[in-house]
């Protein structure tokens, strides 16, 4: 056996149904449109969505909520989470960024003071708790809020 020698299982393929080719085809005239309607025009096609007149899905089920269009997105960093940084780095919004510890995309990050760190950092960053600010004072290290 050859591969031009192949070919399809017998009944296998089907030839394509000709439309509009007279009426002794069985498909002449409308073509299997039926007559007038929306169906039978050029460019016709259910819409998604389109449940044939009884109220689709998405007008019956009720609508909970809304989107807060003015909503601050802000990555939430713990001073726990500063261990990775060495003594006296300077943290802010690209060093962070860049420790894995917020996306770029964030606008904002704020430090919170859960947890405890025993050694100075310099942490430039948008928004710091006052419990943050004050466990990285007493541990030598500068906060400065931009």
């Amino acid at each position: 056996m050859n591969l031009n020698e192949l070919s399809p299982a017998q009944g296998s393929r089907k030839s394509r149904k000709r439309l509009g080719r007279g009426v002794g085809s069985g498909t002449g005239k409308t073509a299997g449109r039926g007559t007038k309607g929306y169906g039978s025009r050029s460019g016709a096609r259910v819409k998604p969505g389109y449940e044939g007149g009884q109220m689709p899905i998405q007008r019956r089920l009720p609508k909970r909520g809304f989107t807060n269009i003015f909503k601050k997105n802000t990555t939430v960093i713990n001073i726990r989470d500063l261990v990775r940084f060495e003594n006296g780095s300077l943290v802010d919004a690209a060093a962070l960024v860049r420790a894995g510890l917020a996306k770029g995309k964030r606008k904002d990050i704020k430090l919170l003071g859960q947890g405890e760190i025993s050694y100075p950092l310099n942490v430039k960053i948008r928004y710091v708790s006052r419990s943050a600010r004050e466990k990285i004072e007493a541990a030598g290290g500068k906060v400065e809020v931009l």
